[in-house]
């Protein structure tokens, strides 16, 4: 009686691919950048700044500052798909390196004078998600040597 009630009690688990993980930590990350930069909309003088053609710290909105901020944005993106699709080795040490690098950036963020709560809390978020964990800790491939 006692086995019947413990497998009734227990959930199926499986272990979920290292690619399949770094994915959604990507794809999280993106959330977080998502809904801090949505929140942001409702801090006092941001819409305005907006209106008067400003982005924040970079000052006055140019064809460059958009594009560049488009590419810091598009690499997480792309990220999630890529860390799926690309060779091992590859996907490993992009997910190693960009995710150093968007970690770099949470941290400035969050260091950045005048930031409000709500968006050192995503900053946090982002950096406890770190990629390069996962990514370091990628599985190594069994050699068989029958």
């Amino acid at each position: 009686m006692g086995n019947i009630r413990s497998n009734q009690n227990s959930l199926e688990d499986f272990s979920v691919n290292v690619r399949i993980k770094i994915s959604a930590l990507w794809a999280t990350l993106m959330f977080c950048y998502i809904y801090a930069d949505f929140f942001e909309l409702y801090v006092p003088g941001k819409l305005a700044d907006m209106m008067a053609e400003n982005i924040g710290p970079l000052g006055h909105v140019t064809q460059a500052k958009l594009i560049g901020t488009a590419i810091l944005l598009a690499i997480p993106t792309l990220m999630i798909f890529l860390s799926i699709v690309l060779f091992a080795r590859i996907a490993r040490w992009a997910s190693i390196i960009l995710g150093g690098f968007y970690t770099l950036v949470a941290v400035a963020t969050l260091c950045a004078p005048g930031a409000w709560v709500f968006y050192r809390i995503f900053c946090v978020i982002e950096i406890l998600l770190t990629i390069i964990w996962y990514a370091w800790g990628w599985p190594k491939a069994e050699s068989s040597s029958n």
